[in-house]
């Protein structure tokens, strides 16, 4: 089984670029809203640690199954030990299966991310994205909170890709991806 971790800041494109890479590969897609979005509509608030109970099964039953593998999405904060830690727990649920694992870091500016974050298909599949402005404001505020973009050299992962996608349409960085680690 494969395991690819596309990482990154809001808005950046991982959803899209997930979308893209799971139509040219055998891998499923599993975006970080796919269990996000139900919690807010049930729930009606933010409850984070029922989102990540849902994760959990998701996880535990994915790795047992027969697919190919799995790609997820994840907003990483490489300045919270937390997120790193988030991504061994995932790891751990995947190592007994002989899981190989990717990472993909993708990296776009500020004010492109704030254009990507109202485009169509980003508000298709992420309802709680609607309020632009005020999504908006959260990006802003993440930015200033958090460092969503690794160091270079600091991500230790042997099988680690860092994409500037600014300017790369979601087919062509998904294509990338697919070349470098043989997908």
């Amino acid at each position: 089984m494969k395991l690819v971790f596309i990482m990154g800041d809001a808005a950046v494109g991982k959803m899209t670029v997930g979308q893209e890479l799971r139509k040219i590969t055998d891998l499923r897609l599993f975006h970080n809203h796919m269990t996000i979005e139900p919690v807010l509509e049930i729930m009606g608030y933010f409850d984070g640690q029922l989102i990540n109970d849902m994760r959990e099964l998701i996880f535990r039953r994915f790795a047992a199954s027969e697919n190919y593998g799995l790609i997820f999405t994840y907003m990483m904060a490489f300045d919270m030990q937390s997120d790193w830690d988030y991504l061994e727990h995932v790891k751990s649920i995947f190592a007994p299966y002989g899981t190989e694992f990717y990472y993909v870091e993708l990296i776009a500016p500020q004010a492109v991310r704030l254009q990507r974050n109202g485009t169509e298909n980003r508000l298709a599949h992420k309802p709680s994205k609607r309020d632009v402005d005020t999504s908006n404001q959260r990006l802003l505020r993440d930015d200033a909170n958090h460092r969503c973009v690794s160091y270079p050299g600091e991500v230790p992962f042997e099988n680690y890709l860092r994409i500037k996608n600014a300017d790369l349409s979601p087919a062509a960085a998904a294509q990338m991806i697919k070349d470098r680690f043989n997908l």
